[in-house]
């Protein structure tokens, strides 16, 4: 069964992500719009992907209509690949969160500090079924203090050498080609145009 979508809702209420995906989507004949009233889901899931399809499918029932979630975070080899799937919950604000991050890191050299921002996307329909998943990687080090005023999370000490600039001083067109959450989209965006 073919199933053409270009309306879908984005299972998020963080407004950096939805104003991201809505940047990456424009020009492509696919349109997303938030989920509207009560929308707080517990993430229970132990990966990226369970999250991602919690997400969707609360946001796809809520809204009657298919939904993509995505779960993302950030993976720091040298802590065992924390804070991984507790990116969000690690701390209780960017601030703290990164502070955290760099004391836990303080005793470990620049070059052992490789990490990556993982997403994980799934579609979902109001009953449940995963219609597509998918995953984006971007890989970089995490460095000392803060650099760039834009972005959010964990942008600001997430250097990506191919870049020569953290996550957060680049524009939001330059994020989204590199970023994790940019390339996971893409990969939707293929999925739903073809």
């Amino acid at each position: 069964m073919v199933h053409k979508i270009n309306n879908l809702v984005f299972a998020t209420k963080n407004k950096n992500k939805l104003a991201e995906v809505i940047n990456i989507l424009k020009n492509t004949g696919v349109s997303i719009c938030g989920v509207e009233g009560e929308f707080d889901p517990e993430e229970t899931g132990a990966t990226f992907e369970e999250n991602a399809y919690i997400k969707a499918y609360e946001a796809a029932k809520i809204m009657n209509m298919p939904a993509f979630g995505d779960d993302s975070g950030l993976v720091v080899d040298a802590l065992d690949g924390r804070p991984g799937v507790y990116s969000s919950r690690y701390a209780e604000n960017d601030q703290k969160r990164i502070e955290k991050l760099l004391e836990e890191l303080k005793d470990v050299p620049q070059e052992k500090r490789t990490a990556r921002f993982v997403c994980a996307m799934v579609v979902v329909n109001p009953e449940g079924e995963t219609l597509f998943a998918c995953q984006g990687i971007c890989e970089g080090l995490i460095i000392d203090s803060s650099k760039g005023a834009n972005g959010f999370g964990y942008d600001p000490i997430f250097f990506i050498p191919e870049k020569n600039a953290t996550m957060a001083e680049l524009t939001m067109d330059e994020k989204n080609t590199v970023s994790h959450r940019g390339k996971a989209l893409k990969k939707i965006i293929e999925w739903l145009l073809n």
